[in-house]
């Protein structure tokens, strides 16, 4: 699911006009990344818990040679699933049902199904546009335009390959 779509889902399920459900879900995706950033954790309460993380600087090893390796302190985002999402996502708890009018992104699916892309329909129309007539009659202007030969340089190719395929 999408952004777009995840907005006409939330529009759907709460009742209220899309734009309206769109400012909140950016508001509440500010708000999360606000808050992180400043150090705090966001804990949503059976879906999941966001916070900024310090690892300290360690020793690890370096798996081709053995060899130890500094590894450098830095500051990671950390989101944790909670137990309600994973009960859900695994299927130990019933999904939460959503309102019939939150079907929209089931029909915006759909539609986009059937659809032909953007640029396949600009394709279909200039496919239209010229046809077999109009080509032969172009042919027929230009007869003067000819193919250069083609060049002779493929075996040497061909025997560089082999000669790199050998050493190997």
């Amino acid at each position: 699911m999408k952004k777009r779509e995840l907005i006409e889902a939330v529009a759907g399920h709460t009742g209220v006009e899309r734009k309206v459900a769109g400012s909140i879900v950016d508001g509440t995706i500010e708000v999360i990344l606000a808050t992180v950033a400043k150090g705090e954790v966001v804990a949503l309460t059976g879906f999941a818990k966001f916070e900024k993380r310090k690892r300290p600087a360690r020793i690890g090893r370096n798996p081709a040679t053995g060899a130890p390796v500094k590894i450098a302190a830095k500051t990671v985002a950390k989101i944790t699933a909670l137990k309600g999402f994973k009960d859900v996502a695994l299927g130990v708890a019933p999904a939460p049902k959503l309102n019939k009018a939150a079907a929209p992104a089931k029909v915006a699916a759909k539609r986009t199904a059937k659809a032909p892309a953007k640029g396949a329909a600009k394709k279909a129309v200039v496919a239209k546009k010229v046809t077999p007539a109009k080509k032969a009659v172009a042919a027929k202007k230009a007869p003067a335009a000819k193919k250069a030969p083609a060049k002779k340089a493929g075996a040497v190719k061909t025997t560089a390959r082999k000669a790199v395929a050998k050493k190997r």
